[in-house]
């Protein structure tokens, strides 16, 4: 299994960012696959996530009316597009996968490497 997470990279406030996860290994339609941040000494958050059709999303407050996720299940990808960027969104972003469906997003089943997102003022 592999999760790979890229599109990182140094952006201005009020800018844009898309990341893109490329996964392999696993039947990636079947699987709930959900981005997550960890700001520097702060824990790991939940921040969006999608469900194996594409049919439904979710989000954190943080993030939403901001960030859209996406996937394409004929590339085995997940995006995450991140606009308006802010301060606060600066983190190490990681994509992680789960096979089963459960209220909160915590215990996913397989995680990427992370990729760095830094918002400069």
């Amino acid at each position: 299994v592999q999760l790979q997470a890229s599109g990182g990279g140094l952006v201005q406030v009020g800018g844009s960012l898309r990341l893109s996860c490329a996964a392999s290994g696993f039947a990636f339609n079947n699987y709930y696959m959900g981005w997550f941040r960890q700001a520097p000494g702060k824990e790991r958050e939940f921040v969006a996530g999608i469900s194996g059709s594409g049919s439904s999303t979710w989000y954190a407050d943080s993030v939403k009316g901001r960030f859209t996720i996406t996937s394409d299940n004929d590339k085995n990808t997940v995006y995450l597009q991140m606009n308006s960027l802010k301060p606060e969104d600066t983190a190490v972003y990681y994509c992680a996968a789960r096979r089963y469906y459960r209220a909160t997003w915590d215990g996913m089943d397989y995680w990427g490497k992370g990729t760095l997102v830094t918002v400069s003022s």
